[in-house]
């Protein structure tokens, strides 16, 4: 099994997506909860339904149904269907200051990408299923809940974005879109892996103070956001730089301000 943080942020730096302290927990908690994960992911469909999604999230819907590959990424998936598929949650909640996404954080310990945030996710295993199917929403629910002890079974899955392709990893993302229907606790399950679970507030993601422009040494530019504490940028920032703009949610940012990364990011 891989994790999100090596399907986003091993290569995050090649993704392409184009434009390129803590926040509530939906009623949960942080910290560590491990022997808390449930493996609530069961046999049987995994349904996509848009039936009792509050309002506000109608425009990341319409976003889901209209966005090409193309108005997210100019890498897509190898049309000889090499690469090797994964999954990655893109969660909306309901939080004290309005709607918020779901990240966590990389431990500061690993090799690469130490403490780059992440949305939850990683590489289908076989019992995911069918990765032209429903395997890449088992995998999302899956990965989720095995990263941040979250309960599945409370999440509503809306839509799904069209697949993304990482060059250098091979990996080929399928971005799942869910409703935190029913909040549950989640945080850190291996602090091995993860240095935290955070949300955000797209009200702060919308913001154009929070908003630069990420330089990589290796020629990387794309869209970051400083908000929580973390620089969000590569994969992750540029799928929710494209999910604001399609949404209709983005606000003028100054897309001169520059935040440098360094050969360790």
């Amino acid at each position: 099994m891989t994790r999100a943080s090596n399907t986003q942020s091993d290569s995050d730096t090649e993704s392409g997506t184009q434009g390129g302290t803590q926040g509530s927990t939906q009623g949960g908690t942080r910290g560590d909860v491990r022997g808390n994960v449930r493996g609530d992911v069961q046999p049987g469909p995994v349904t996509v339904s848009q039936e009792g999604l509050p309002g506000w999230l109608d425009p990341v819907v319409h976003a889901a149904r209209t966005v090409q590959p193309r108005q997210l990424s100019r890498f897509l998936p190898p049309e000889n269907g090499t690469g090797r598929q994964s999954a990655v949650l893109i969660l909306f909640g309901a939080g004290g200051h309005g709607p918020e996404l779901l990240l966590m954080e990389r431990a500061g310990s690993l090799r690469s990408h130490a403490g780059q945030p992440s949305f939850p996710g990683g590489a289908l295993d076989p019992a995911d299923g069918d990765p032209h199917g429903d395997g890449p929403l088992r995998a999302a629910l899956r990965e989720a809940e095995e990263e941040t002890g979250l309960d599945p079974s409370g999440v509503q899955l809306f839509g799904v974005l069209p697949k993304l392709y990482i060059p250098v990893s091979g990996f080929v993302v399928t971005p799942v879109l869910g409703w935190w229907r029913e909040p549950s606790p989640v945080g850190v399950v291996d602090p091995g892996e993860t240095a935290r679970v955070f949300t955000v507030p797209v009200a702060d993601l919308t913001n154009p103070d929070n908003r630069a422009t990420a330089l990589h040494p290796s020629g990387y530019r794309g869209p970051a956001f400083l908000v929580e504490s973390a620089l969000v940028w590569g994969f992750t920032a540029g799928v929710i730089d494209r999910l604001l703009h399609f949404a209709g949610w983005e606000q003028p940012w100054d897309r001169e301000k520059q935040v440098p990364l360094d050969w360790r990011s």
